[in-house]
């Protein structure tokens, strides 16, 4: 209707930011394991100011980190802004100065100025806590107090907001998409962080074509760089078009490299056009690499080449098997789960080899959106599923896998996630026994506001 006023969705809801950075003791009910200690750092945007860009996206406003902390049974909760020189500058501004996706809305006074928003993931490797988004550096932080220290520039560039880490070297393997002058170009890179901390490798290489590249995979020997149709181009942004667009007619590529080779023996594999977010893990049996990834038949959240809306779509546990020794580059795949799904995740002391247990957020309800309602955990071994779904339009994050000792058996833990209270908009921090999800929370610590959505977590035990 005409005069009618439109809320962009990311900012409406609890998609909507929280600007207030607190502290608080959280009131707990049920049991909160006496061996779980440490902290679950979470992160996601959270704009400082409205945004310049009426089509604001998600994926785009400031960095917010928010750590429960778990000790004795007991939970406090802190949250501050990742404080980079993009959230200084318009700090000191008052205002919003940088266009997100849309480059042609910055202000001038912020032109050539970093954009990085650390807003994605965030990890603990080599006694450094980093805060990660794909497009920019790490940028680090302090643990506890989550006070800025500012860009690892050791780094040189890009870097994915996905690393693994090697649970037999402790190296940190990584990736950057986009690399080079050009903004959107096809460049990458991939990269090695030695147990110490130091980046023993950066190495530069062209992918097919320009895409959105969020994760990766890597096993015991290989690395594995998905390239599917998400693309990304300068030159349709220039034309007012989407900066990064669904283009199912390009044929998708997952290039495969031994981690110790050269560039330039990367060998693609091909797949028909689906988008992959996140994978679970990745492993080696007999002359083959088998990954299970959360793979979506077109990438949701994002539009056609020519502007107009995207397709509503859900991802699905799915098997990919490569087979090194073979003659085929054709990626076999395989559907393991029928439940909609998001954010899988594991016991990564296993992580790029043989595994057995999977968790993941899942959706019931088939909105074919990215508001999960359950979590889940799958058997790999025997295909057997155990699901908890939230009631009354609870919604929750990405579950976090801790082990209950460092050499407990695969799966004996916890999961951790926040669950969204919609009835009374706020938040919960609860803990699940991870190989009995259906049981629902062992124990839960109330908010007295919500977290809003965001991405990624990570547990740093004490």
């Amino acid at each position: 209707m005409d005069g009618e006023v439109r809320i962009n969705p990311y900012l409406g809801g609890n998609f909507a930011p929280v600007r207030s950075e607190d502290d608080f003791d959280l009131q707990v009910t049920g049991e909160i394991p006496a061996g779980l200690r440490g902290t679950l750092y979470r992160t996601g945007p959270n704009p400082q100011f409205e945004p310049r860009d009426p089509n604001y996206h998600w994926f785009t406003g400031d960095g917010m980190l928010h750590a429960f902390r778990v000790e004795d049974g007991k939970v406090s909760y802190r949250n501050r802004y990742v404080r980079t020189p993009k959230w200084e500058l318009e700090h000191e501004h008052g205002r919003s100065l940088f266009g997100g996706f849309n480059p042609m809305l910055t202000d001038p006074v912020a032109a050539g100025k970093d954009s990085g928003v650390a807003n994605t993931n965030i990890l603990w490797h080599a006694g450094h806590l980093l805060a990660l988004e794909e497009g920019h550096m790490p940028f680090e932080v302090a643990p506890g107090t989550m006070a800025p220290k500012g860009y690892a520039e050791q780094y040189k560039g890009r870097v994915t907001a996905h690393p693994k880490i090697d649970p037999k070297t402790g190296e940190m393997v990584w990736f950057g998409y986009g690399v080079g002058e050009a903004p959107l170009s096809a460049g990458m890179s991939y990269g090695v962080t030695d147990a110490s901390g130091v980046v023993s490798r950066r190495s530069d290489f062209q992918a097919p074509y320009s895409a959105m590249i969020h994760d990766f995979l890597v096993t015991e020997n290989y690395v594995l760089f998905p390239v599917l149709p998400l693309t990304g181009s300068l030159e349709r942004a220039m034309k007012g078009l989407p900066a990064y667009a669904w283009e199912p007619e390009k044929a998708g590529y997952v290039g495969v490299m031994r981690r110790d080779a050269d560039v330039s023996t990367i060998r693609w594999f091909n797949v028909p056009a689906c988008y992959v977010f996140h994978p679970m893990n990745a492993h080696e049996a007999d002359g083959k690499i088998i990954a299970e990834v959360a793979r979506y038949d077109a990438a949701p959240l994002f539009p056609m080449a020519d502007g107009s809306p995207g397709l509503r779509t859900a991802a699905r546990l799915t098997r990919w098997t490569f087979d090194l020794a073979g003659n085929s580059d054709a990626i076999k795949e395989e559907a393991i789960d029928d439940l909609d799904c998001e954010f899988p995740r594991f016991d990564e002391r296993l992580a790029g080899g043989a595994y057995r247990h999977g968790f993941y957020a899942g959706d019931t309800t088939n909105s074919k959106s990215v508001k999960l309602n359950a979590i889940a955990h799958l058997d790999l071994a025997t295909g057997k599923r155990q699901v908890h779904a939230f009631t009354g339009g609870d919604l929750t994050s990405e579950p976090v896998f801790t082990p209950r000792s460092p050499d407990a058996a695969e799966g004996d833990g916890w999961l951790t996630a926040v669950v969204y209270r919609a009835a009374e908009d706020r938040s919960d921090f609860v803990v699940f026994d991870a190989l009995d999800v259906a049981k629902g929370p062992i124990g839960m610590a109330h908010m007295p506001r919500r977290v809003p959505f965001g991405f990624h977590g990570n547990w740093v035990a004490d």
